[in-house]
Parts: C-alpha cells; structure tokens; sequence
C-alpha cells in the first residue's frame, strides 16, 4: 500500500512538474497551412516530454506568439504570406537569442537551406520527414546541437565544395533572396518596403540587384527562373505561383 501510495506521489510530481514546463519542451508551430499545424501537433502530442504551446499561421504573428509565449522551439515553415520564414527566424531570433529555430520546408534546394543557417535558425527539415524525426530534431536541438536532415545536410556539403558554382539564387544575399521571393508573391514594392520596414528606394534598389544577378528584366521573368530551380511552386487547382 506504502510502495503504491509513493509511486502514485512520485508520478503526480512529474506530471506537475511536466505541467509547470520545468522539464517540458515548449513548441511553437508556424505554418500557413493548418493540416500541416494540426499533423505536427497530433505526433506531438504523444511525446512525453514535448508540448506545443501555441500555432502561428504567417512570420508576423510566429514573432509576435513567440514574444508573447517563449518556447524553447519553433518549428517554422518557409514559404508564407507576409515576411515569410527567412525574415521571420531573423526577426525573431534578434529580439530572443535564446529561441531555437528549426524549419520544415519543402524547399530541400539552395539558396534556402543555406539562407536560413545563416539567419541562424538550428535546424533544418524538409516536410516528407519521418515523425521520429521531428522528435528526434526537437530534442537535440534544444540540448544546444545542430540538427540537419541528411538530404540537406549532403547538399550544404555540396554547396560548400562547389563553392559558387550552380543554381544561380545562390549568388542572392539574405535580403535579396527575401525581396526575390515577395516579388515572385506579387507584393508590390510598397509592400515589400512595409513588410520589411525599407524604404521604397532601397527595395528597388535590391530589385534591380537581384535582377542583375539573375539575368532578368522583370517579374515574370523571375518567377518562370524560380519555378525553373523550385525556388517557388505552382498551385496545379488554380495555376497560381505561392510562397
């Protein structure tokens, strides 16, 4: 009776501990589409040490949750409206250095993998992972290690030997490859120089640098470029470009 009545004290005080978050890993999950929210979170679910905490739909509201709840981890998509994934993780992880960034994209190409390591998000995985994965990835990276999926992991190697050789969105900077993909969105540079509080001069000026780079001369250009190296992807049901 004595052994039963500490054993059910001992499992009552990790579950509160569990409750309190001393031990439990906080997750925020940021996607636009929420069949993709609501299947990360039902595998979550299940894992005892993990708990998400709150979804953001858009970059914009994944840095204002994350102020507001402070997880330990943020799953981020990449292509969304608004900001979108790369400028969000930077955003983000200037305001709370202590935030862990992992992405799940379906971009498994560069310029992507590389932009966001160097916007300093922790991880990478692309959204065919297996569900152990993610686990796995969530885990490690909030033990302070890096977490990359193999594929991603042989193409920086790639990239690294390669150096400058290949897709020619690798030539982009940060912020270029963020101009590039709201231009391929169809934001105006008004908008784009809200989003990311530029000035419309600055915007056309990376425009015009971009466009250079690439070899373009105007939107649809860009856009028929990115779908050509899956930098963007066509919606097939309406025949519409999305980020």
């Amino acid at each position: 009776m004595g052994l039963n009545t500490g054993l059910k004290y001992s499992l009552l005080l990790v579950f509160i501990i569990h409750e309190e978050g001393q031990l439990m890993i906080r997750v925020l999950l940021v996607d636009d589409h929420k069949l993709m929210r609501t299947g990360i979170r039902l595998i979550l679910e299940d894992t005892p040490d993990v708990r998400v905490i709150g979804e953001a739909d858009s970059g914009e509201s994944a840095i204002a949750l994350s102020r507001e709840l402070k997880p330990d981890v943020v799953l981020m998509d990449v292509s969304m409206p608004g900001i979108g994934g790369l400028e969000a993780t930077r955003k983000l992880l200037a305001a709370q250095s202590d935030v862990k960034v992992i992405v799940v994209s379906v971009h498994a190409t560069e310029p992507f993998p590389m932009r966001l390591m160097e916007a300093g998000a922790q991880g990478y995985l692309t959204k065919d992972c297996a569900a152990g994965e993610i686990i796995k990835a969530i885990r490690q990276v909030d033990a302070g290690q890096r977490y990359i999926t193999s594929v991603i992991a042989q193409q920086l190697a790639l990239s690294a030997v390669e150096g400058t050789h290949g897709a020619p969105f690798k030539q982009l900077s940060q912020r270029e490859t963020q101009v590039m993909l709201m231009i391929t969105a169809g934001a105006s540079p008004q908008i784009i120089a809200d989003k990311l509080h530029l000035s419309p001069k600055t915007v056309s000026t990376y425009r015009a640098r971009l466009f250079q780079k690439l070899g373009v001369t105007n939107a649809v250009e860009l856009t028929r470029l990115a779908l050509r190296y899956g930098i963007i992807e066509e919606n097939t049901e309406t025949g519409s470009i999305f980020q």
